[in-house]
């Protein structure tokens, strides 16, 4: 069965079981926000929504696109499934750049996860989709707090290494026993 009128192109038909792939989600992105880490230097939390972001494109494909723009649009209508507000005023803030970035990572991954070969090649992967949402996010700490780009690296990019490392390995290992969806 296909909804025709939630289709987003005629080549990307949505079926009910899509449509709660999709909303299962954007659930799991918004619980996602609530485990977060908050570090006195940086004013964006350490959460697990970048693990989801991969994940949903793992297991959604091209269909891991409507769950993010979903995800932020019910953030920017004031659903409160963003890690600490909602609105379109909290995605001017210093979280909004890593929110706008799990869409260009998702876009990105959607292109090369079909082209992994192996865990190696999923960690690569995840390590650019990474990089796009680090780098969103401390453009974005950078314009919107005008400081300086060596600043919003520090407070932006570098506190997040670590974790971003072990959520990408547990992504990679997800990944590899699991088929992705295409």
């Amino acid at each position: 069965m296909h909804v025709k009128s939630l289709a987003l192109k005629e080549s990307l038909p949505v079926s009910l079981k899509d449509v709660l792939k999709i909303g299962l989600f954007v659930f799991l992105l918004s619980i996602s926000s609530r485990i977060r880490l908050y570090l006195p230097y940086s004013p964006v939390p350490i959460t697990f929504q970048t693990l989801v972001v991969f994940l949903s494109v793992v297991f959604l494909g091209r269909k891991a696109l409507p769950a993010q723009l979903v995800y932020i649009g019910l953030g920017a209508a004031g659903i409160g499934v963003f890690s600490s507000g909602a609105g379109l005023f909290y995605l001017a803030g210093p979280t909004g750049g890593y929110i706008i970035g799990f869409l260009l990572a998702s876009f990105l991954l959607i292109k090369i996860i079909p082209l992994a070969k192996n865990t190696l090649w999923y960690i690569a992967c995840f390590l650019i989709a990474d990089s796009v949402i680090l780098i969103s996010g401390s453009l974005w700490i950078k314009i919107i707090m005008n400081v300086s780009l060596a600043r919003a690296v520090n407070i932006g990019i570098l506190p997040f290494i670590y974790g971003d490392a072990l959520k990408i390995a547990l992504a990679a290992l997800i990944t590899s026993l699991a088929k992705p969806a295409k």
